[in-house]
């Protein structure tokens, strides 16, 4: 696979993030990334960052701070050209390194629809544990270092 690396998101790659299409049958567990823009740049929880891979933008992946210093991954988003090479799988463990490594967070959170069992599979193979929580309609769970 070819390198990734998490970028900002930028004036220069907004427009790239914003064109990141999944296939059909995944849109009902993702929102458009031009909604999670608005919510990174509207809201004041979560922080957009590019995934890019071989120059290109291939995907689109926020995160967040709770009240608890809990560290959250949402909105992750591959284009769907991109998908089934790994590409989110090392979005998670990267981003997972890098949040956690933030002093004080007692752990890293995510969230996914009950029917997303891919998403559940991915997770759950990176050592995140289903909590009994839930955000909204979606099952939450964790990683502890």
């Amino acid at each position: 696979m070819e390198e990734i690396s998490l970028e900002p998101v930028t004036a220069g790659n907004w427009r790239d993030c914003a064109a990141l299409t999944v296939h059909p049958d995944q849109q009902r567990f993702v929102a458009e990334v031009t909604y999670y823009l608005c919510m990174c740049h509207y809201g004041d929880t979560w922080n957009p960052l590019a995934v890019v891979r071989g120059g290109a933008v291939a995907g689109f992946v926020m995160w967040a701070v709770d009240d608890d210093g809990s560290r959250w991954i949402g909105g992750l988003v591959v284009d769907a050209k991109h998908q089934r090479q790994g590409v989110g799988r090392e979005v998670v463990r990267r981003l997972r390194e890098r949040l956690i490594a933030e002093p004080g967070t007692p752990n890293v959170a995510l969230s996914y629809q009950p029917a997303n069992t891919g998403a559940r599979r991915l997770y759950l193979s990176l050592g995140f544990t289903e909590t009994g929580e839930t955000e909204d309609d979606e099952v939450v769970a964790r990683w502890t270092p």
